[in-house]
């Protein structure tokens, strides 16, 4: 139950920017420029390609999507509401911070 909890917390974030959290992109995202930095958040916000090989705990955490040719990963962190530590327990929303990162996958 709790792993579908996390997946559904996850999904909301990432797709709706719903809950708690925060999104960065890394400065090669930025470098790209700003129509791609607006089509990659797009292509993870749309993601839906889970299979148990890049999502074998079911948390819906992690991605990889292709953005004009260039491979672009996504991750999800959960952090503590002061971003200091890990959370304790990624379900419980009120005590976790999604932190959602898109990096190009030479960051990773």
């Amino acid at each position: 139950m709790t792993k579908l909890r996390i997946r559904d917390l996850n999904d909301r974030f990432r797709r709706q920017r719903q809950g708690n959290g925060k999104v960065f992109i890394t400065a090669s995202i930025e470098a790209m420029g700003p129509v791609f930095v607006v089509e990659a958040l797009c292509a993870v916000r749309s993601f839906d390609a889970f299979t148990t090989d890049n999502d074998p705990y079911g948390q819906h955490d992690f991605g990889a999507v292709v953005v004009r040719g260039t491979r672009v990963f996504w991750k999800i962190d959960y952090f503590d509401p002061t971003l200091t530590a890990g959370s304790e327990d990624p379900a419980d929303e009120d005590n976790t911070c999604r932190v959602l990162t898109v990096m190009l996958a030479q960051d990773y």
